[in-house]
């Protein structure tokens, strides 16, 4: 076993990596196998090969497609096998990934996690990255419950000014807090809200003007600022105006906040199943066709929503 080349590693680290070897072998592992496994974790892990797969699958796909597809491998997969060589990886540690996924009441998102799982191991395999593909040992019917195509989780409007309460007495992140009050009076996409630039608003208009490149249908979408969300904005923008995006995240300023943030801060709050992110729009859709609607639904002092129909 060689340990380097003199003198590119110095005498006293070949000493030390000498000195390790025994140690690990007497733990019953073969330092040498160990090193390979490292090595093919560094060229061919996971992560790596996905991105691989994403520069050779994005070249047809809309913008807003391959973003999405970036988000669900970095939210739901990397933390899991993102370090993992691809043949390292076996069924179960799929399985695993997947009903995590559904174990936050979005079993479609679960599904299309393991489509793209399943087609990040055949470009492996056509590229010599992996020997096999061990997604194709299940199928999505195998081990996530039978789905449906319906709405996501979402409360009665009924039950609105508790939610709203809620929001006003959360003890989390004063951004997270924020992110669900705007969610509750501008009625965006989870991603159209977390992926804003301050650049996109307008106060002295009173407007959110998101690019066609951030909207699901790909066409530019105003959203006019009723006097609550203008004093949302306001006060998020001392927390985060300095800064390119409304909602950046807490490791990477550069990079926006997780999906999973409001979903998470929701279930912390007692709404776990019944409220998601989404479910404002929901609700914004089907329950509030009037102001009049909205304050028939309980007695309590809800906002008036200015400018908003």
């Amino acid at each position: 076993m060689t340990f380097g080349a003199y003198p590119d590693v110095p005498i006293a680290v070949a000493r030390e990596r000498l000195g390790a070897a025994p140690r690990i072998l007497a733990l019953g592992i073969d330092p040498m196998e160990q090193r390979k496994a490292q090595k093919a974790a560094q060229s061919d892990s996971f992560k790596v090969v996905a991105a691989a797969w994403l520069e050779h699958w994005k070249v047809d796909k809309s913008e807003r497609h391959v973003r999405t597809t970036k988000q669900r491998l970095s939210d739901y997969v990397y933390q899991h096998f993102g370090h993992k060589a691809m043949d390292a990886i076996e069924a179960p540690d799929l399985v695993k990934v997947v009903k995590a996924v559904e174990d936050r009441g979005i079993g479609e998102t679960a599904r299309r996690v393991f489509e793209v799982i399943g087609q990040i191991f055949r470009y492996a395999v056509a590229h010599g990255y992996a020997k096999r593909n061990p997604a194709a040992d299940v199928k999505p019917a195998d081990i996530l419950k039978p789905f449906k195509s319906r709405n996501l989780a979402r409360i009665d409007a009924s039950a609105l000014p508790g939610l709203l309460r809620a929001i006003e007495l959360y003890r989390g992140k004063v951004v997270t807090r924020l992110a669900m009050k705007l969610m509750a009076v501008t009625f965006p996409r989870t991603s159209e809200l977390i992926g804003g630039h301050w650049s996109e608003i307008d106060f002295e208009g009173r407007r959110w003007n998101i690019p066609a490149e951030r909207m699901k249908m790909e066409t530019p979408h105003i959203i006019p600022l009723s006097t609550q969300a203008t004093e949302i904005l306001g006060l998020l923008h001392e927390v985060t105006g300095s800064g390119e995006l409304m909602f950046p995240g807490d490791v990477d300023f550069r990079k926006p906040m997780s999906k999973n943030t409001i979903l998470e801060a929701l279930d912390r709050m007692g709404y776990g199943g019944i409220m998601t992110g989404h479910g404002f729009r929901g609700l914004a859709s089907t329950s509030f066709t009037s102001r009049d609607s909205i304050m028939s639904t309980s007695s309590y002092n809800l906002p008036t929503f200015n400018g908003m129909q």
